[in-house]
């Protein structure tokens, strides 16, 4: 395999997963009665320039298509993220009513809605249709496309140049992460701003997420790796911000090579002389997180047969892409998960890939009143357990298996 970034040989194993069914892949009650695909889930790493990566054996327009089903809206600690963040980036960087914001993967428009209500033109880019047409209901701009030169330059051309772009959890989706990036030098008025935000890989590593690790994300990121792909494709970073979303995630703040102005933060230097004191720039680093992942794995699929052999009854929170990557890994079936439990209606009905469990609404919960919820995003943890506090009235615990089995009162 060819590093899809610098074009070296790529032969270092970080995880191997076996194979399963893209994770946003839900099923219908006709799609059940056909086979899924399953695709090896393997990822590996270029020791000449460091990109953690996928084996790609699938095309995004597969991944994300008209059946994807992942709306940034429904959560209200990201929506709360978004504003935030829109609140910090206008006071910052001056925008107005002059400027325009172009988000790149704009979902639903859980951010844009908010640069609209400030009456600063804006455009969304995103390749879902689900997601697209729910943007457009707010009244965004959207484009159903995928982003890169191609598209950067008509737009260009068209004079829809970008005073801001943001790029919030997709850096990591796209398969030709060169294309991506060059596209952003290319959109990008000569002073403008480009801000990134995807989880760190160094809190993916060790914190044993490895159930982050899905068939929609081709790169896992570091920031020495962005730092380099930025560069080598017509971006300069001049700051970076830790974050607690995503289980432990960077924000970049990027500008173009040949004309921005934004002086260089401390904190990039910072950083990168962090991530080569961890050891991410040697093979050694990357080695043992299989068995890591695995213990994981072996611990939850202890918690479950011992809950069925004592009569316990258990459900699940969250159809979320990164509970399926550990549900098929585990090989949990609905013997040991009977539902799961989403509060978006566009999940509600159908089954998970793979497991084929079923997903229901919440009333189901309350119903059934199980003994343990497992919450699967874990990285909602709060906010989910917050919601079901009742669930304690019936002495119900909740769950979680990463980074380690932990089980709640």
């Amino acid at each position: 395999m060819k590093c899809r970034h610098c074009g070296a040989e790529v032969a270092l194993t970080l995880i191997d997963l076996g194979s399963a069914p893209p994770s946003n892949a839900y099923l219908t009650k006709l799609t059940m009665r056909r086979p899924e695909k399953w695709f090896p889930l393997k990822v590996l790493v270029c020791e000449s320039c460091w990109l953690v990566q996928a084996e790609a054996y699938s095309r995004a327009a597969e991944l994300f298509n008209d059946e994807y089903a992942y709306f940034s809206s429904f959560s209200a600690i990201w929506l709360a993220h978004a504003e935030q963040y829109l609140q910090a980036v206008v006071k910052r960087f001056g925008l107005s009513g002059r400027s325009h914001v172009v988000e790149v993967a704009s979902n639903d428009g859980y951010l844009l809605q908010y640069v609209r209500q400030r009456g600063i033109p804006c455009l969304g880019i995103e390749p879902t249709a689900g997601t697209a047409a729910a943007a457009r209901l707010k009244g965004i701009e959207t484009l159903e496309e995928f982003f890169g030169v191609d598209l950067a330059q008509r737009l260009a051309d068209r004079g829809r140049q970008a005073d801001l772009m943001v790029a919030n959890n997709v850096l990591a989706h796209v398969p030709d992460i060169n294309d991506f990036v060059k596209g952003f030098a290319i959109l990008l008025k000569p002073h403008g701003v480009a801000t990134f935000e995807f989880p760190h890989l160094m809190q993916l590593i060790e914190q044993k997420q490895f159930d982050t690790i899905y068939h929609e994300h081709f790169s896992y990121l570091s920031f020495r790796t962005v730092h380099q792909i930025f560069r080598t494709n017509g971006l300069s970073v001049f700051d970076v911000e830790e974050l607690d979303t995503h289980g432990g995630s960077l924000r970049v703040f990027a500008q173009r090579s040949d004309a921005g102005t934004q002086a260089v933060s401390g904190k990039v230097a910072h950083l990168l002389e962090r991530e080569a004191a961890a050891g991410m720039n040697k093979a050694a680093y990357y080695r043992g997180f299989q068995e890591q992942a695995n213990k994981v794995k072996n611990d939850f699929l202890v918690f479950l047969l011992e809950a069925a052999r004592q009569g316990k009854t258990v459900a699940a929170y969250g159809a979320a892409a990164k509970g399926n990557t550990l549900l098929n890994y585990a090989g949990i079936r609905p013997d040991l998960l009977p539902y799961v439990v989403d509060k978006n209606p566009n999940k509600q009905g159908k089954y998970l890939p793979g497991s084929r469990i079923p997903i229901v609404s919440e009333d189901h919960l309350r119903k059934q009143r199980p003994d343990y919820v497992v919450i699967l995003p874990w990285n909602l943890k709060a906010e989910i357990m917050e919601q079901l506090s009742y669930v304690r009235d019936w002495g119900g615990r909740f769950v979680t298996a990463v980074p380690e089995l932990q089980i709640v009162k």
